[in-house]
């Protein structure tokens, strides 16, 4: 299903209707940037090549009222260098104390979106593995979990302490999705919810990046 639809993909465009590739559309937001639509598949696709079970979960990062000091340009690069650094280490101690503990690979797409008053906000989904990871923890400052792990990597890609950050990591209602290599249901429930990042409307184009993911 996956080469075939790879295949026979168009060059670009918007998407309208209700599913995608096979893949169920959150339609109501449409319509639908066709290349991201394409990225969250490939990321999806690749998190499930690798690990058949895979731990998927929305977040939103949001900036401080003073937000038009940040450099935009590079926050979302620090955040993810410095998640991924946190989530390395975990594993490498998970790994001392048990040699059968489970690695993962991190993957993610993104997107940028403006509110009121053209204040910014990035919407995630972040893969990891299942085996490795299956929740996100309490959401308070402090514990040694998922959550925290955002929000000190968020404090850091803004340059202000964990303290400070509180707030602005916000995990999105029904955020997490535990999905299966060959269980499109599974799929099809992750996919719906990632779409609203590939949603045309919101996104400011231009001088600015408004959609990533993650490579390989």
């Amino acid at each position: 299903m996956f080469q075939q639809a790879l295949n026979n993909r168009e060059q670009s465009g918007l998407v309208d209707g209700s599913h995608f590739e096979g893949y169920r559309l959150m339609n109501d937001k449409g319509p639908f940037d066709r290349k991201h639509l394409e990225k969250i598949v490939d990321v999806m696709q690749l998190a499930l090549g690798e690990h058949p079970r895979t731990f998927a979960f929305r977040i939103d990062l949001r900036l401080p009222s003073d937000w038009g000091t940040w450099d935009e340009r590079r926050m979302i690069d620090r955040f993810i260098s410095s998640f991924k650094a946190k989530i390395m280490h975990s594993r490498d101690m998970a790994k001392r104390r048990s040699p059968s503990a489970h690695q993962t690979a991190i993957r993610y797409v993104w997107a940028r979106e403006e509110g009121q008053g053209g204040r910014p906000h990035y919407h995630f989904v972040i893969f990891l593995n299942n085996d490795a990871f299956n929740n996100l923890g309490t959401y308070e400052l402090g514990r040694d979990n998922l959550f925290n792990r955002m929000t000190e990597a968020w404090a850091s890609a803004l340059g202000i302490t964990p303290d400070a950050a509180e707030g602005l990591v916000h995990i999105a209602k029904n955020a997490v999705y535990r999905i299966k290599a060959g269980d499109l249901h599974s799929q099809n429930e992750l996919f719906y919810r990632a779409s609203y990042l590939a949603k045309d409307a919101t996104k400011v184009r231009g001088s600015r990046h408004c959609f990533g993911g993650s490579r390989g």
